[in-house]
C-alpha cells in the first residue's frame, strides 16, 4: 500500500513532487488497517518504513539498513512519519525484513514497521529530497571508502582517521565482555584486536578493525546506542592509535589474527579455559540470531540496539541474563516432556543453567507439561532461547512464556505425587551472587560439558564410567592442568543434556559435589 508514493522505475521528478497529496495516504502514525495487503508484497530491495517518530533524522533511518548491506537510496516522507529505503541487493533487503520479523525495529525507542515496497527501485531526483540525498551521499562515501563530497554540515563524515575505536560503556548495570563487543562490532567488518580496561572507574575498550571504513560505519551506527534496554550505552570515538599491540589472548585482550598468543598471568589463567584464545568465528553461529528469535522477539521494551541481532545474541552467548525481560513473566511452560523420566528436580537442574529456578510444577492432568518459575523475566527469556526445541529424554521439548506470574504451591497434604517443588531456598542457585563468574560461563546446550570441583584422586576412567552409566557414549575427555576441571564430549547434545540433568551436583564424596555446565569448546 505504498502506491500513494509516486516512485518506481518509471517515476519522473514531476510525479515525485506529488507524493504528499494522495487520497490513499496513511495517517501520521502509520495505520495498520492495510497491513495484510502490505505483507503480501513480493520481495523488493525497496523497503517501506512506517510509524517513524517525529523529527527522525535521515541518518537514523539509514542506520536501520546499514548492518545488512549497502544503502543505495532513501526517500523521507516526514509529514507522514514514513520513509522508503533502497538497499543494494534484494538479498540484503530480504535479510533485513526477515530479521525485523523476529525483532521489532526501534528508532528513538519507538517501534517502527518495515515491509517490502511494491516498487523495485527509488528514483528521487526531487528538490524536496535534497537533505536525505546529501546524507546518503555521505554515508555511501564511507561505505565506498572515499571522501564524502556532501555538505559537511549535514553529517560529520570526514575520512576515517584510524581503524581503532575507543569505546566507553556508560550506565554499565550488567557486565559487558570482550566476546559481546566482538559480536556487536563484527557486524560492520573484520574485528582484528580488542583490549579492555577500566579507567576513571569506567569500563573502556580499544577495538581495531581491518579497515578504517568499517570503524567509521560502526561509529556511525552504534554511537549512543544501548547494548541492553536502558543501560550499557556505547560512547564511541576514534582512537589516536592506528594499531594495537596485544600480548595475551584472554578475557581482557584478544588478537584474532594470532590465536597462538599465550594467555598470560591475568585473572583468566585458572578460570574456565574454554573462554580463552577463542578464534574470531567461535560465536559466529549465534550472530545470526538463529537460536535466539524467541528471546529477541520480546526485546520491545525500548532502548536496546535494534539493527543488531549480534548484540542480544552475544549477550545470551556470553551468559548475559540481561535481555530485555522487564515486565515479562518469569514463568515458563515446558511441554512435550517425557513424563516417565522428567521430575521437578531434573527440570530445576536443566533450567538452572540459565537462571535461578524458584519453583517447578508438573501439571497434574497433563504430566508431559510443567511450569518453571525463575527469578525474573530476563532469566526466563534466556532459558527459553536456549532450551526451546532441544531434545530431552527422546522428545523435543517446547518452551514458551506462561501467562502465569507465579507458580502456586499446593496446600499441605494435597500433592501426594510430589509434582510441585519449591526451590526458592536452594543452595544450588548459580546466579544469586552479583557479578559471579557463572554469568560469563553460560552457553547453549552442546555435546561438550565442562566439569569442575572434581575431587582429588578421581581419574579420567572414573568420569567416563559415570557419564556412560545411562547408556550414553563418551567420545572424548580432557583434564585441565589442575585436574579439578575437565571437558567431556558426549556423542550428542541430547546425551549431554541428560548427563547434566543427572550428574550436576553429584556427590563424589569428601564434600565434593561435581559441577556440570555446557561448554562452547570442543575437544
Amino acid at each position: 500500500m505504498d502506491g500513494d508514493v509516486a516512485v518506481g522505475v518509471k517515476a519522473s521528478s514531476e510525479e515525485l513532487n506529488m507524493y504528499g497529496s494522495s487520497p490513499n495516504s496513511m495517517t501520521a502514525n502509520g495505520s495498520d488497517s492495510k497491513k495484510q495487503r502490505l505483507d503480501e508484497s513480493p520481495p523488493s530491495r525497496v523497503l517501506h518504513i512506517r510509524k517513524l517518530p517525529n523529527e527522525v533524522s535521515e541518518t537514523e533511518v539509514i542506520a536501520l539498513g546499514l548492518p545488512f548491506g549497502k544503502v543505495t537510496n532513501i526517500l523521507m516522507l516526514k509529514g507522514k512519519n514514513q520513509a522508503f529505503l533502497e538497499l543494494g541487493t534484494e538479498e540484503a533487503a530480504i535479510t533485513m525484513v526477515n530479521y525485523y520479523t523476529a525483532v521489532t525495529p526501534q528508532v528513538r525507542n519507538t517501534p517502527v514497521f518495515i515491509q517490502y515496497s511494491n516498487h523495485k527501485e527509488l528514483k528521487t531526483d526531487s528538490a524536496l529530497n535534497q537533505r536525505a540525498q546529501a546524507v546518503l551521499q555521505a554515508v555511501s562515501a564511507v561505505q565506498d571508502g572515499s571522501s564524502p563530497s556532501s555538505d559537511p554540515g549535514v553529517l560529520d563524515l570526514a575520512p576515517p582517521p584510524s581503524p581503532v575505536l575507543r569505546i566507553i560503556i556508560d550506565n554499565m548495570f550488567y557486565p559487558v565482555t570482550l566476546d559481546v563487543l566482538q559480536q556487536i562490532f563484527s557486524k560492520f567488518g573484520t574485528v582484528m584486536k580488542i583490549i579492555t580496561f577500566t579507567k576513571n572507574n569506567q569500563f573502556q575498550a580499544l577495538l581495531q578493525f581491518s579497515d578504517p571504513v568499517n570503524a567509521q560505519q560502526a561509529k556511525l551506527s552504534l554511537d549512543g546506542q544501548n547494548i541492553y534496554n536502558s543501560c550499557c550505552t556505547l560512547r564511541i570515538d576514534f582512537s589516536k592509535l592506528v594499531n594495537l599491540n596485544v600480548k595475551y589472548n584472554n578475557d581482557k585482550s584478544r588478537d584474532y589474527t594470532r590465536p597462538d598468543l599465550p594467555t598470560g598471568d591475568g585473572d583468566s589463567t585458572n578460570k574456565d579455559h574454554s573462554l580463552l584464545g577463542t578464534p574470531s568465528g567461535a560465536l559466529a553461529s549465534y550472530s545470526s540470531g538463529g537460536g535466539y528469535s524467541s528471546s529477541l522477539s520480546l526485546s520491545q521494551g525500548g532502548g536496546a540496539i535494534s539493527p543488531l541481532s549480534a548484540a542480544a545474541a552475544a549477550a545470551a552467548a556470553a551468559g548475559r541474563v540481561a535481555l530485555s525481560g522487564s515486565g515479562v513473566s518469569g514463568v515458563l511452560l515446558a511441554s512435550n516432556l517425557n513424563e516417565e523420566m522428567v521430575t521437578p528436580q531434573s527440570l530445576f537442574t536443566l533450567f538452572g543453567v540459565y537462571g535461578d529456578v524458584q519453583r517447578v510444577k508438573i501439571l497434574y492432568n497433563k504430566k508431559d507439561s510443567a511450569l518453571i518459575q525463575l527469578s525474573d523475566g530476563n532469566q526466563a527469556q534466556l532459558s527459553m532461547s536456549h532450551l526451546n526445541g532441544q531434545k530431552v529424554f527422546g522428545k523435543v521439548m517446547r518452551v514458551t512464556l506462561s501467562k502465569h506470574q507465579t507458580v502456586a504451591l499446593p496446600r499441605e497434604g494435597l500433592d501426594d505425587q510430589l509434582l510441585t517443588k519449591d526451590f526458592s531456598g536452594s543452595p544450588l542457585h548459580r546466579f544469586k551472587k552479583p557479578g559471579s563468574k557463572n554469568f560469563q560461563n553460560i552457553f547453549p546446550p552442546s555435546a561438550t560439558l565442562h566439569l569442575s570441583n572434581i575431587r582429588d584422586g578421581v581419574g579420567e576412567e572414573d568420569l567416563r564410567v559415570l557419564f556412560s552409566n545411562n547408556g550414553a557414549t563418551v567420545k572424548a575427555f580432557k583434564f585441565f592442568q589442575d585436574r579439578k576441571m575437565a571437558l567431556i564430549q558426549m556423542s550428542s547434545v541430547e546425551e549431554a543434556i541428560q548427563g547434566l540433568m543427572e550428574l550436576h551436583n553429584y556427590d563424589m564424596g569428601g564434600n565434593h559435589h561435581l559441577k556440570v555446565s555446557f561448554s562452547k569448546s570442543t575437544i
